[in-house]
């Protein structure tokens, strides 16, 4: 079987598995507002869906957008989801030849990306506490040269939960623009974080950030979020967009009556998160030789370190399969990592985390010398 059908199985079986518990993808679980359900059953109803949306997004959603992130003057370009931005700003700003500039562990499809259009990659690695699992400004400066085209910062960091300071956004937006690039600054889970730092603030026209509902509103299966940028650089991608014809209107619903209701309704889902993440390090704690080295985490989600016990990620991923639990193995981050840690995602019910930290000490005996190998992805 091809590789991508390999994986497109994996994934199909997942979705088609009964009360299978997501802590594995970073998907929020938790329950919507009704406002957000009756939004979309309003649009299905209404048969809304017989037209194309407006190319660039609901106006009322693109002022949503800026006005959520506190960037007057930015212009947002809604997606099919951020990935789709990010695919599009790697594709109109890039050229063969270029350099993209990341992290060790980033997220994954930018690169390929990149990559895609002939430019070259650079990670530096942040892994381990002689980084402090976050990104040194210096190295940054280190790292980027004539052909650095494109910087991209996933803050806070996927899969880590590390985020930048004030002063390290400050002197990262002085090296991407001394080096006459762009930075993309991927704010996927900013509304998880205790405190979060826009670098468009300080530099708008050379800065685009990445928008998300698939997290914090949990409408990842609907794909929508959104490029936010100054307008010039939003009319050059408005220029040639992946979907001129607009993204799902169900989804737009859905995410502007989210926005609506966020005052009232995120704080809960910030709590139950935090308090899983409790949950979790107490059991890791319990355990010697397992380790949280990143917390509390400013993402909804959690990195534990397996490989002091000489255990696989891979086959911890795999013990927990057979209990119907999807948590993810640290090689989908980063090959030169990911042999050290697992992934756990929590912004998920609490019964489900529960049923998680109960079976760790079993699994961590599961898994504990087992080489058989195991297809994920």
């Amino acid at each position: 079987m091809r590789a991508f059908e390999a994986r497109n199985a994996h994934f199909d079986r997942l979705v088609n598995t009964p009360d299978l518990k997501w802590l594995g993808q970073n998907t929020n679980h938790c329950k919507p507002h009704p406002a957000v359900v009756e939004a979309m059953v309003r649009c299905a109803r209404d048969e809304a869906f017989h037209v194309y949306a407006p190319p660039a997004g609901l106006e009322a959603l693109r002022a949503g957008i800026v006005a959520d992130l506190g960037l007057p003057g930015q212009a947002a370009l809604v997606s099919d989801g951020a990935v789709a931005s990010l695919y599009h700003a790697c594709h109109t700003l890039l050229r063969p030849g270029d350099e993209f500039v990341t992290t060790d562990p980033t997220w994954n499809w930018p690169m390929a990306f990149a990559r895609a259009v002939g430019a070259t990659v650079r990670q530096i690695p942040i892994y381990g506490p002689e980084h402090g699992y976050r990104l040194d400004p210096a190295r940054l400066a280190e790292a980027v040269g004539p052909k650095t085209k494109l910087v991209y910062l996933v803050d806070p960091n996927n899969p880590l939960g590390s985020v930048c300071t004030a002063d390290e956004i400050g002197a990262i937006v002085a090296i991407v623009r001394e080096a006459g690039a762009y930075l993309i600054h991927d704010c996927t889970y900013r509304h998880f974080a205790y405190e979060h730092h826009l670098a468009a603030a300080l530099d708008p026209e050379r800065t685009l950030t990445v928008y998300s509902f698939s997290k914090w509103l949990g409408l990842a299966g609907l794909r929508v979020g959104a490029m936010v940028a100054h307008p010039d650089m939003v009319e050059r991608l408005a220029a040639a967009p992946p979907n001129n014809l607009g993204s799902s209107l169900l989804a737009q619903r859905a995410a502007l009556a989210g926005l609506a209701v966020k005052d009232e309704w995120f704080p809960g889902v910030l709590a139950e998160q935090r308090g899983n993440q409790a949950l979790v390090k107490a059991a890791v704690d319990a355990i010697p030789g397992l380790a949280m080295p990143v917390y509390p985490s400013n993402g909804n989600f959690v990195v534990i370190e397996c490989d002091a016990l000489g255990i696989r990620p891979e086959a911890l991923v795999a013990a927990y399969a057979e209990h119907d639990i999807m948590i993810r193995q640290g090689a989908y981050h980063t090959p030169t990592f990911g042999d050290r840690f697992v992934k756990v995602s929590v912004s998920v019910p609490r019964a489900w985390v529960e049923e998680f930290v109960d079976l760790l000490p079993a699994m961590v005996e599961r898994a504990r010398g087992t080489n058989a190998p195991t297809t994920l992805f």
